[in-house]
């Protein structure tokens, strides 16, 4: 058992009452979780302030407490430490309780709005394949070589995420691919972490209910690159207009992907379809499973990082050329009379435009596009007209439904949506609360191969209204009904 000055030497210090020569068996900030010689941060959240559970804390036996404020009255016994910011701290401490796991791997991190879980997932399948023993962290899923591990944030928090980067050591993992969400970077959730490597996908419109504004969103991301170490690399997209903008000032070495200037990874699509990707990448030809220029962008990120972490280049790009993205992402199944069903995560108005224009272009001739769409309850509000917009002027047909409520009333967040329509738009949609009934209207709408895009939701198996997650697939409702329907 570690003692708490074990683990509190990278911690900036502002007040010490009690000894730190004291053993600690766990570091917790969920008070309900507190057992004996533990050590509990109370972290001031989104939605609570853990200070105000200090005393339950200790009632449950916590034997050291970290905070930003000390309590007006102090217990005999127990170690008080005021730090600046326990997000941070804990985050320290807990990579020194679990034996700094990312320094006995090559852990690579990947921001971004859009691709990241398709990209995080791609570099661990690649290195999975190529005889690594690998992890992932992603919103999908968590996983240890072949064991799935239920994923409930895109970024554990960092006492959970160090205890499974520790897990990972244990179990021999090499190399690990973890998404970094600009919550967890803001949260600190990855602070004193060792990358080996950092992608950047793309920014755009998203999380302004949480970050305000869109260059608080942007410094964020950036923060991410600017802690950077000197040996670590960096690879961005150039053709991201904010993408040179990430790297300016980090220390790592700076590395460019891009389809449409010079870069150290250039890629060229020659043919994109339903069966797949037809590309030059960096003067060799190669064909990939993956479809969609938003594919072809997040290819050449884990291109470029497997080259970066040593892998020969034509390797790279024949184990590249065997393999699928992401659950939930451009995941298509096509029924009995040809009608193509594509489940999609696109839940800003820049992935639902990359999607639907990527379907666009997949078409062989005039065969409709019909989108069943909705937006997150308790998120950004301003994305809800863009996307209805968006959704409209791709689409011949389009469904407004309930995405994922959560405490809102469905029928507010339509309207908020049908708000953004112009005149032309107002005469191609319909607004169905209920999801499944809304994917039922539009497989009875379609015609034989004519294309239905359900998005927003993509890999999650459930819908959550007012608290509660209730089951719900897009992928298997979808199936369903075309079975239900005989279409």
């Amino acid at each position: 058992m570690q003692t708490l000055q074990d683990i509190l030497y990278k911690v900036r210090l502002l007040q010490v009452i009690g000894s730190t020569n004291v053993k600690v068996s766990a570091i917790e900030i969920d008070s309900r979780k507190v057992r004996d010689k533990a050590v509990f941060v109370a972290i001031n959240g989104v939605h609570s302030n853990g200070h105000l559970f200090i005393d339950a804390a200790i009632t449950a036996g916590a034997v050291a407490i970290i905070c930003e404020e000390m309590p007006t009255i102090t217990i005999e016994g127990i170690t008080y430490i005021q730090v600046k910011d326990t997000s941070e701290a804990v985050a320290l401490m807990a990579h020194l309780f679990y034996g700094e796991p990312s320094k006995k791997m090559k852990l690579v991190g990947v921001t971004g709005t859009n691709g990241k879980t398709t990209i995080a997932t791609l570099l661990f399948k690649l290195f999975t394949q190529l005889g690594y023993q690998c992890g992932l962290v992603s919103t999908v899923q968590n996983q240890i070589g072949n064991r799935i591990i239920p994923a409930t944030h895109t970024t554990p928090d960092a006492v959970s995420l160090n205890a499974l980067l520790a897990e990972m050591v244990d179990n021999d993992c090499s190399h690990v691919f973890m998404e970094c969400s600009s919550h967890a970077i803001h949260q600190n959730r990855i602070a004193g972490l060792q990358f080996t490597g950092a992608l950047f996908s793309n920014i755009t419109h998203d999380h302004l209910d949480y970050h305000k504004t869109f260059d608080e969103y942007i410094k964020v991301k950036k923060k991410f690159f600017d802690d950077l170490p000197s040996a670590a690399f960096a690879i961005t997209n150039v053709d991201d207009k904010r993408g040179t903008v990430m790297l300016q000032n980090s220390n790592a070495k700076k590395y460019a992907y891009s389809l449409k200037t010079m870069a150290d990874f250039k890629g060229k699509i020659l043919d994109n379809a339903l069966t797949g990707l037809q590309m030059i990448v960096n003067e060799i030809e190669v064909h990939f499973r993956l479809i969609g220029e938003f594919n072809a962008y997040n290819l050449m990120a884990v291109y470029g990082a497997a080259t970066c972490l040593g892998i020969d280049k034509h390797e790279a790009l024949t184990a590249l050329s065997m393999l699928t993205g992401a659950e939930g992402r451009f995941d298509y199944i096509v029924s009995s009379q040809q009608i193509i069903g594509i489940i999609d995560y696109a839940h800003t108005p820049d992935a639902l435009e990359n999607v639907l224009s990527t379907i666009k272009k997949l078409r062989k001739g005039y065969e409709q596009i019909i989108t069943v769409v909705g937006c997150g309850g308790d998120r950004d509000r301003t994305k809800r007209p863009i996307m209805a917009q968006t959704a409209c002027n791709l689409s011949d047909k389009v469904i407004f439904t309930s995405d994922n409520p959560r405490t809102e009333e469905a029928a507010d967040i339509l309207k908020e949506m049908e708000m953004g329509l112009d005149s032309a738009s107002k005469r191609k949609y319909l607004s169905i609360s209920d999801r499944k009934e809304a994917i039922k209207t539009a497989v009875s709408l379609a015609k034989e191969e004519d294309i239905i895009l359900i998005a927003g939701k993509g890999h999650e198996k459930y819908q959550d209204i007012k608290g509660i997650k209730h089951p719900f697939d897009d992928k298997a409702v979808l199936m369903e009904v075309f079975e239900i329907m005989g279409k």
